[in-house]
C-alpha cells in the first residue's frame, strides 16, 4: 500500500512540479513519471540531509515535489535549450 501511495503522491507532485518549474516541464505524462522517480529521490535525499517537514500527506508532497523539481532540474541539462 505503501508504494501505490508514493506512486500517486508522486503523480500529483510531478504535476507540481511541472507548474512550478516554469519551462522545464515535459508534458503531462513526463512530468507524472518524473514526479514518481523525483519522489524516490526527494525521499532519499531529505534522509540524507536529515531534513524532515514532519508527516502527513502535505509534507509528503512536497517532499516529493522537492525531488521532482530537482529531478527535472538535473534532466534540463541532458534535455537543452530549444
Amino acid at each position: 500500500m505503501d508504494l501505490l501511495y508514493t506512486l500517486i503522491i508522486g503523480a500529483a507532485s510531478g504535476w507540481l512540479a511541472g507548474l512550478l518549474f516554469k519551462g522545464g516541464g515535459f508534458g503531462l505524462l513526463g512530468n507524472i513519471v518524473i514526479g514518481i522517480v523525483g519522489s524516490f529521490i526527494g525521499f532519499w535525499l531529505f534522509g540524507k540531509l536529515g531534513i524532515s517537514l514532519g508527516s502527513g500527506v502535505i509534507s509528503t508532497i512536497l517532499t516529493s515535489a522537492a525531488g521532482a523539481i530537482v529531478l527535472l532540474f538535473v534532466a534540463g541539462f541532458f534535455r537543452g535549450n530549444k
